[in-house]
């Protein structure tokens, strides 16, 4: 199971190859994958024209779209960014955290090509989905 985030979305929506989005044409169909609410809002905002709008909307909106939030995530995260803050690294984004945590707490792998993201892979446990 694998939550793609939006730094692939977008790629993969512009057509653009990356290991990453190449990763993304394998596993559509045959993997199960999941997208996060947060996920969604950042795609679908940066889409241009309305037909790619809706076009965006109905393919990432067949899929299980997980809350990213909630009260238990939100303190889990803000554990996880002192936990890597104490390890001196300091996560840029606030979602990115969040992303990583719901993962780390569903057991989902990640696909991404954020270097945000490395460090919970390195230091938390995070599973890159390009890599399994």
């Amino acid at each position: 199971m694998t939550l793609v985030d939006s730094s692939v979305w977008i790629d993969y929506f512009r057509g653009i190859a990356t290991p990453e989005s190449d990763r993304l044409d394998q596993l559509l169909g045959t993997d199960l994958l999941f997208t996060g609410d947060l996920v969604l809002t950042e795609v679908l905002q940066g889409f241009t024209s309305l037909a790619a709008f809706d076009n965006g909307l109905r393919l990432l909106g067949a899929m299980d779209i997980i809350e990213i939030g909630g009260r238990d995530i939100a303190i889990q995260a803000a554990r996880n960014f002192r936990t890597l803050r104490g390890r001196g690294v300091t996560v840029r984004k606030t979602i990115d955290t969040l992303i990583a945590t719901r993962c780390l707490a569903n057991g989902l792998a990640l696909l991404y090509s954020d270097r945000d993201f490395d460090p919970f892979v390195e230091h938390l446990g995070l599973v890159s989905a390009l890599n399994a």
